[in-house]
Formats: C-alpha cells, sequence, structure tokens
C-alpha cells in the first residue's frame, strides 16, 4: 500500500476513534440519540480526514491543498453555533434552565473536540509516515491526551458541599442563615418545609469565592441536580423554583431545592461532579492588586 494512503487510512482510523470517545450521551441525554450522535460522528469524521490529510499535502508541497484544508477547518465554528442554537431552543422549554453560560461552555466544548480528533488525525498521519508502527503508538498516546482533555475541573475540586436546614422566621425562606425570599401561603411554607433541601456550597479559597459567586455556575448547580434527581416544580409554580442565594460577607452559597426525591446524600454527589464553567473561572489570586506598590 502506498506510504501516504496508509499514513492517511491510519489518520482517519484514529481521529474517528477518538471523537467517539469524546461522544458520550449522559444524564442530559445530550446529544441525542441516535440522531445527534450521526450529525457529531460526521464532523468528527470530517475532522480525521482534513487533519490526517495535511501531512501527505504539506510534504508534496501541494499548497493549494493546505490552503483548502485550513478553510475547511474553519467551518467548525459553525459547530459552536449549531450547538448554541439547539441548547437555547431546548432550554426555553426547561423548567429548571441550563442558563446561557453553561449552554456556551457546552457549544465550545463540542467545538474543540473536533479539532483535538483533527489533530489526533495529524499526528498520527505524521509518525505513520515514517513506520506504520510508529503512527499507531503516536494514535494511542493521542487517546491519552483526548480522555485527559474530555474531563474539566468539576466544583469538588473548588468548594466544600454540605447540608444547610430550611426554616421559616416568618415568611421569610432561611438555608442555614442565609436568606432565599420571601413565602406567603401558609400552604406553601408547608410543602417546602416537608420536601425541601438546603444546601451550603462553601468555597475553598479566595479565588473559588469569586467563581461561585458567578450567576451562571449557580444556574448549573441547580439545573444538574433537577436534571438528575428530579424538581418537584411545574409551570406556574414560582414559589417552588430551585434558587441560589449568596453570603455577601464570606462567599458562602446556599442552595434552595425542591427535588422528587428528599435525599441530600444524593444531591451532594451529584453537586460535587458539577463541571466548573469556563466563563465563571476567575483567579484574582493572581492578579496584581497593587498590594506594596507606592
Amino acid at each position: 500500500m502506498d506510504t501516504y494512503l496508509l499514513s492517511v487510512v491510519l489518520g482517519i482510523i484514529f481521529g474517528c476513534i477518538s471523537r467517539f470517545v469524546l461522544l458520550r450521551t449522559d444524564f442530559r441525554q445530550y446529544p441525542t440519540y441516535p440522531q445527534g450522535r450521526i450529525i457529531h460522528l460526521s464532523f468528527g469524521f470530517i475532522a480525521a480526514f482534513i487533519g490526517s490529510v495535511a501531512v501527505p499535502a504539506v510534504l508534496e508541497s501541494d499548497w493549494a491543498a493546505v490552503t483548502f484544508l485550513g478553510l475547511a477547518a474553519t467551518q467548525f465554528r459553525e459547530v459552536r453555533k449549531m450547538e448554541r442554537d439547539t441548547l437555547e431552543k431546548v432550554d426555553q422549554k426547561e423548567l429548571v434552565k441550563r442558563g446561557s453560560p453553561f449552554i456556551e461552555g457546552m457549544a465550545q466544548a463540542f467545538e474543540s473536540r473536533n479539532y483535538l480528533v483533527m489533530f489526533t488525525a495529524l499526528i498520527t498521519s505524521l509518525f505513520s509516515v515514517f513506520h506504520p508502527l510508529a503512527g499507531i503508538v503516536a494514535g494511542a498516546i493521542m487517546f491519552a491526551v483526548v480522555k485527559w482533555k474530555m474531563s474539566g475541573a468539576l466544583l469538588l475540586t473548588v468548594a466544600h458541599i454540605s447540608e444547610g436546614d430550611i426554616r421559616f422566621e416568618g415568611p421569610n425562606l432561611y438555608v442555614s442563615d442565609i436568606h432565599i425570599k420571601n413565602v406567603g401561603l401558609d400552604t406553601t411554607r408547608k410543602a417546602i418545609l416537608e420536601r425541601a433541601v438546603g444546601v451550603i456550597v462553601t468555597p475553598k479559597n479566595e479565588n473559588a469565592v469569586v467563581t461561585l459567586s458567578h450567576l451562571g455556575q449557580r444556574q448549573a448547580m441547580l439545573h444538574h441536580v433537577a436534571n438528575v434527581l428530579g424538581a418537584y416544580i411545574d409551570s406556574g409554580e414560582p414559589a417552588f423554583i430551585p434558587l441560589s442565594k449568596r453570603d455577601m460577607d464570606d462567599g458562602r452559597i446556599a442552595l434552595f431545592i425542591m427535588p422528587q426525591e428528599k435525599d441530600f446524600q444524593q444531591i451532594k454527589k451529584v453537586l460535587e461532579h458539577v463541571p466548573v464553567l469556563d466563563s465563571a473561572i476567575r483567579l484574582p489570586s493572581e492578579a496584581d492588586k497593587g498590594v506594596g506598590n507606592k
């Protein structure tokens, strides 16, 4: 078999496998099965083909082909737009919404995974030109890189999660010592005392205080719990909508949740695995605040 043809075939194979590894339908049921998976696997094949063909094109000094491949690669920006538009439409009908920052993070992840696939195919194809076995080893190494890049930071790495007491002072609802809202009806207060769960999310450091104050990050916590454990809520029931409030003195976040099952340990497990959104990450500890400067 021609050396270039073999390198392209190996690049496509390893690229497609890496996209399959990255594609996972989880508890959010997204991407949907099978339509959503077919779309993303098709994009993965195109990305793998572009990455694997780029090496022979460069080695043969076919700059017209390289320019065309570069232009094709830029079209993967449309993947982000497609995912954003789809998720925004779906989010309109959610009882507990994802929120725009969470949607943008998911759309960005789908776009970046196509670039990972392209890079995997390119590296595999490059090493395969010299020896097929070298290409296989390089592809296997890229699988490890892909798996590592698949998972980002989780909430348990930046915060401690503990149970908060649900209580009322007159019509005012509190989770531990953090005020949530005013509840006027006695029947609603009774239902909240029977079914609600309070959670206190305590940041571990200065960076986490600012990160957890982000409204998109807090909405992502509420959405995950509602999606996994269900929510005791329906349209037209604003009193039962999950809420988050922040203690402005120490940065703790109080979550008021109405799950289908009142089990704090399950809620804690779900919250620990909420992703920390890229748009929410802040690093004030690394900023130059002018301390000591005159």
